[in-house]
C-alpha cells in the first residue's frame, strides 16, 4: 500500500470518485473544500499530515477526463404469461347434487328456488339460458298456471312479463282480484323447450315428469282456492291423461282448476271471441272461488 493510501486509511477517507461527463472544475472545488475541512478539524500533531492529504486528493480530483463508458442495457425479459396449462387437465367439479322427489317435497319456498336454479334433472338444463320460478303472493288464493316458459319469460327470468303480464293483470281486475296480493304465477316446466334449431317445441313426458315435483312443491306450499290453467297445454298437462275441456270445473285436490286461454294469444286475437270467451272462463272461475 503507497504512503498516500495509508493516509487516507488512517483518516478514514476512502477514494473521491467523480462522474465522466465533463464536471472536473466542479469535482475539484468540492475536494479542495474537503481538504481545507480536513484540515481545520485535524488536531495539531498531526496537522503535518495535512499537506500530503490535500495532495493526494488533488491528484485524485484532476484525473484526466476520459472518454465516457457505453454500457449496453440488457434488455429484461418480459414476464411470461400465467401458465394455465395444468388447468386443462384438471378435473372438471363435480355436478351438484340432484335432489330426489322425496328431497323436492320436503323444501321451503327458498329451497326450492335454489334447488329450480342448479337443476339438471332433465337434458333441458344443456339448452336453457335461465330458469322462470314462480312469483306473487306466495300466500295467494289464486293460482294463474301456464306450461313452460317464453323466448321473453327465459330472458326476463319472471313469469308472463310485459303486455302479457298487464292483460293478465286487468284480466283479473275486471273480476274483482287484486294482482299484486292475492295471486301467484308459474310454470309447470321451469325451463324453455327447444329443438335441435333452437325453436320452440312441446315438452316431452320425460322433461315434464322431471320437473313435476317443483310444481308439486310450488302447490303444497302455496294451497291455492282457485287455478287457472294459461293455454291448453298447461289444462292438459296439470291432470295427465284427463282431457280438459273449457267451461268445466275440475279439481285437483282441494283447489278448483278452470281452463283459458294465455294473455299471448288474446293479445294475437283479432276477433275479439277469444277474449269473449276468456271473460266467461273468467266469470267461472269466480263464481266457483266465491267471496
Amino acid at each position: 500500500m503507497s504512503r498516500s493510501a495509508v493516509f487516507l486509511d488512517e483518516m478514514g477517507v476512502g477514494p473521491l470518485w467523480r462522474l465522466r461527463q465533463g464536471a472536473a472544475p466542479e469535482v475539484v472545488d468540492i475536494v479542495v473544500e474537503a481538504a481545507v475541512e480536513v484540515e481545520v478539524v485535524v488536531a495539531e500533531p498531526v496537522a503535518e499530515m495535512a499537506a500530503p492529504v490535500v495532495e493526494v486528493l488533488a491528484e485524485v480530483a484532476v484525473v484526466e477526463a476520459e472518454a465516457p463508458v457505453v454500457v449496453a442495457a440488457t434488455p429484461v425479459p418480459a414476464a411470461a404469461p400465467d401458465d394455465t396449462a395444468w388447468f386443462d387437465d384438471a378435473p372438471p367439479p363435480p355436478p351438484a347434487r340432484q335432489l330426489s322427489d322425496i328431497d323436492i317435497a320436503a323444501l321451503d319456498w327458498e329451497g326450492l328456488t335454489s334447488a329450480v336454479a342448479k337443476c339438471a334433472r332433465c337434458d333441458l338444463c344443456k339448452t336453457r339460458k335461465g330458469v322462470v320460478m314462480g312469483r306473487g303472493d306466495r300466500q295467494g288464493a289464486w293460482l294463474m298456471l301456464a306450461s313452460s316458459p317464453s323466448r321473453l319469460e327465459e330472458r326476463e327470468g319472471r313469469a308472463l312479463p310485459g303486455e302479457q303480464g298487464k292483460l293478465l293483470d286487468n284480466m283479473l281486475k275486471a273480476i274483482d282480484v287484486d294482482a299484486g296480493r292475492d295471486v301467484y304465477i308459474t310454470h309447470l316446466l321451469k325451463c324453455r323447450p327447444l329443438d335441435e334449431t333452437g325453436q320452440e317445441r312441446l315438452p316431452t313426458e320425460a322433461e315434464s315428469a322431471a320437473c313435476r315435483p317443483y310444481f308439486d312443491r310450488e302447490l303444497a306450499l302455496l294451497q291455492p282456492r282457485t287455478i287457472v290453467t294459461l293455454g291448453s297445454m298447461a289444462a292438459a298437462g296439470i291432470n295427465p291423461g284427463e282431457k280438459p275441456v273449457r267451461g268445466k270445473v275440475r279439481q285437483l285436490g282441494s283447489a278448483s282448476v278452470v281452463a283459458t286461454f294465455h294473455p299471448e294469444q288474446l293479445l294475437q286475437d283479432g276477433t275479439g271471441k277469444a277474449k269473449a270467451r276468456a271473460w266467461a272462463d273468467l266469470c267461472l272461475a269466480k263464481s266457483t272461488h266465491g267471496g
